[in-house]
């Protein structure tokens, strides 16, 4: 039996039966590393033999009692998470031997609840949509490798897609997590504020930032986010899920009457193949008895608002540690610090009403309609030497951020959006969709996208069996 190609359900449910070993499952997990990740450059700093003694301790017995833990299982852990013992880099020099004492608040309820890291998923350095970093070097997409993984998750989406892991960890702040995981053919899910508890070196009344799983497939990413939410006292926005078990639901939901889709919404440019490809998938979902309508909320100014805010972020995260090391930080990343300095109390008090109707308008949005639903990405994987994109469509990125804009627009709604795999490009790249929900009501956003992934039919395409050789 080849474990790596099973879904993380299946190898927990093995655990749980006792037909396999954490040992085996770890030491599954690590053959594969050891096979594939040459190619790819996923999970460049690695803690097998943490792993491993970590495996040999666990009493599944025991660890069976607790019906949301993992019993074990691999996961991969993104770099911008502390885990602990292990070196977190944050992608950059500054960081390169740095080893944290304890694991973050994301990495230790995850632990608590059974799983067991095997290695941190590279990142870009600081922030960014494509996956590369002067430490560890450019993170390649399983399904061409000349092509990225995106970003910032890009090392967890693409350990994911070549069967390296079964889960990992991602956060997501404008697309890192939603991006990496329309271009690897996997699901990821940004949740609402707060129900994933993060780690204290984030701002604690930031509510743009959230921690979220991914996995191949919707049940993963609900196994993962049972095992993942919860209150920590170092998130002060964190909470308990008023539904114990995602996980449980995913087979209960009502078919709903009513969903929304555009190719854009009404203020990005998308390239011709990523709306043709989208709109196919989304309208086959009629088969269901879904009416499709092209609704949409008022994203007008929410762009702008979002670059605003952003930059605020950035520079009370990083303010101290770009006086004392400007030299060694990429000079992006300077600009976006600068950004937030430069920023005058008319923006931020411009954002925030911004931030306040595209609030409402998704209430009355979903008075009418039951999801909301668009491309998760502007364009397909493109090369590795490319920073950013420059193009879309024949329009201009005035900057590197903006081709993502697609997904930090969401961002904004304060909603639930996951992105799930709909289809392949003409070269055989992935691309997915975008399915944002109610705030708060992540059980009913899984339940509908497994709906959504058993008519696409999409997932089944990963994990990737043959990694190309270039």
């Amino acid at each position: 039996m080849e474990l790596w190609k099973l879904s993380a359900f299946e190898v927990v449910s093995l655990l749980r039966e006792k037909k396999v070993s954490p040992v085996e499952v770890v030491q599954a997990a690590i053959d594969r590393v050891e096979e594939v990740d040459t190619k790819i450059n996923a999970l460049p700093i690695r803690c097998f033999d943490r792993a491993l003694e970590k495996a040999k301790k666990l009493d599944i017995s025991e660890e069976s009692k607790n019906p949301i833990s993992l019993l074990g299982l691999p996961i991969a852990v993104k770099d911008y998470n502390d885990l602990k013992g292990v070196r977190t880099t944050f992608g950059s020099p500054i960081y390169r031997n740095y080893i944290p004492d304890r694991s973050d608040a994301t990495v230790n309820r995850l632990e608590i609840n059974g799983a067991n890291p095997i290695g941190k998923s590279n990142v870009p350095e600081w922030a960014g949509g494509h996956t590369f970093n002067t430490v560890h070097g450019i993170t390649r997409n399983p399904f061409n490798l000349g092509r990225t993984a995106g970003g910032s998750s890009g090392g967890s989406a693409a350990a994911l897609a070549s069967g390296q892991v079964w889960l990992a960890t991602g956060n997501d702040l404008g697309g890192s997590l939603r991006t990496p995981a329309a271009f690897n053919n996997i699901v990821g899910l940004r949740p609402s504020i707060g129900v994933v508890p993060r780690g204290q070196r984030l701002q604690p009344f930031d509510t743009l930032w959230v921690e979220g799983p991914m996995g191949r497939s919707v049940k993963d990413v609900a196994l993962m986010l049972d095992a993942g939410k919860g209150f920590s006292i170092e998130d002060p926005l964190s909470f308990d899920s008023s539904y114990k078990s995602v996980l449980s639901k995913l087979d209960t939901s009502r078919i709903p009457t009513r969903v929304a889709f555009s190719e854009d919404l009404g203020i990005v440019p998308v390239s011709q193949e990523i709306r043709s490809i989208t709109k196919k998938a989304v309208f086959s979902i009629q088969d269901l008895g879904i009416d499709v309508t092209d609704a949409l909320p008022d994203f007008k100014g929410v762009l702008e608002a979002f670059r605003t805010l952003r930059g605020i972020l950035l520079a009370s995260m990083m303010n101290d540690l770009v006086k004392e090391h400007e030299s060694d930080i990429l000079p992006d990343i300077i600009r976006n610090v600068e950004v937030g300095h430069n920023t005058t109390s008319h923006d931020i008090i411009k954002a925030e009403i911004t931030r306040k109707k595209i609030s409402h308008s998704m209430v009355e949005f979903f008075k009418d309609n039951d999801f909301l639903i668009c491309p998760t990405t502007s364009v397909s994987p493109f090369l590795v030497d490319e920073p950013f994109v420059k193009e879309i469509d024949g329009v201009k990125c005035q900057t590197y951020i903006d081709w993502f804009a697609i997904t930090f627009a969401l961002t904004m709604t304060s909603c639930p959006v996951i992105s799930l795999p709909c289809g392949f490009t003409d070269e055989g790249l992935p691309v997915g969709i975008q399915i944002v929900g109610k705030p708060k009501r992540e059980d009913e956003l899984l339940a509908f996208s497994k709906l959504v992934e058993d008519v696409f039919n999409i997932s089944k395409f990963v994990p990737v069996k043959n990694i190309p050789t270039s």
